[in-house]
């Protein structure tokens, strides 16, 4: 890809000081020269913000915003974005950690697409522990680290609702174009990813990289561990919020396929609120499926 493009790195950090510096290092040492680095220090309650004020002095130019108060992940990241001059956006964890090359193989997929489209490149992941410790791949690799499932790519808007084609969101690049046409992220949600890669795969076209892109951080606080624990405050917020984002992919469906597709994804967030023991939202699930049933039946004759 023949370019100078800018590319924003949006790093959002809430209580990471063991692990902000090594990540915003990671953002500043692409071997792609032309990056834009936005902070974000979300009213850490450890020492992050002071952590990432000393790894400052020596990066005076980069745009640091420390919130008053805690905004949480879409409302901290919009911040950001409204400043960001990059034509393209990576939204990095101050607790991830991307590959050296990450940048410049993500645009190289944008460059040599046979998408007209394309919005949205994403690959492969390390996952690690907070020791650094590798765990697994986030999708399977062979001996030569490279995919053994084949990612579905272009328009995948039917595999995303359905639940069958899960994203590496943290090895993602969006064009800022997205980003300004969707308004960001859904502030009234818990967490972002999901909400994102709905409504972009019903206007883009999305393709894979099969390389590995970035090291992710595993730890007790991730956000991934805590869909599925019960008895919790954060994982009914984050439960909650998927049930929002259902809503919002059920109005954006346009045909009988798609509306069978979202009841696959309806059932498995059904046993999830069974298992960590949400039942107000386990019957909010009934009642929705009920409802489009009803809607599949009523507006397109379904019936099995």
């Amino acid at each position: 890809m023949q370019d100078n493009s800018v590319v924003t790195i949006i790093c959002l950090c809430y209580n990471q000081e063991k692990f902000v510096a090594e990540s915003l290092f990671s953002a500043i040492n692409q071997d792609y020269p032309f990056i834009e680095l936005i902070i974000v220090d979300d009213f850490s309650t450890d020492n992050s913000k002071k952590t990432i004020e000393n790894w400052l002095v020596d990066y005076p130019q980069i745009q640091f915003i420390a919130n008053e108060k805690n905004l949480g992940s879409t409302k901290s990241f919009n911040k950001a974005l409204k400043l960001a001059k990059g034509d393209f956006i990576i939204d990095l964890a101050c607790d991830d950690i991307l590959l050296p090359n990450c940048v410049s193989l993500q645009l190289k997929a944008f460059g040599e697409t046979c998408f007209k489209n394309l919005g949205i490149v994403y690959g492969n992941a390390e996952l690690i522990n907070e020791k650094g410790n590798f765990y697994f791949y986030y999708f399977p690799v062979d001996e030569s680290k490279k995919t053994i499932e084949k990612r579905q790519t272009g328009d995948i808007y039917l595999s995303v609702i359905s639940g069958g084609n899960s994203i590496c969101s943290v090895s993602s690049m969006v064009k800022k174009s997205v980003f300004d046409d969707l308004d960001g992220y859904d502030e009234n949600l818990a967490y972002e990813d999901l909400d994102l890669w709905i409504r972009a795969s019903r206007k883009y076209d999305f393709d894979y990289i099969d390389e590995i892109l970035i090291k992710k951080r595993i730890s007790t606080t991730s956000l991934g561990t805590h869909f599925f624990l019960k008895n919790d405050e954060r994982s009914r917020k984050i439960n909650y919020s998927t049930y929002l984002i259902i809503k919002k992919a059920i109005a954006l469906n346009k045909t009988k396929e798609e509306h069978k597709a979202i009841l696959k994804r309806i059932h498995f967030e059904m046993i999830l609120a069974f298992k960590t023991s949400n039942f107000k939202l386990l019957l909010k699930y009934i009642l929705l499926e009920i409802k489009q049933r009803i809607h599949i039946i009523t507006e397109h004759g379904f019936t099995s």
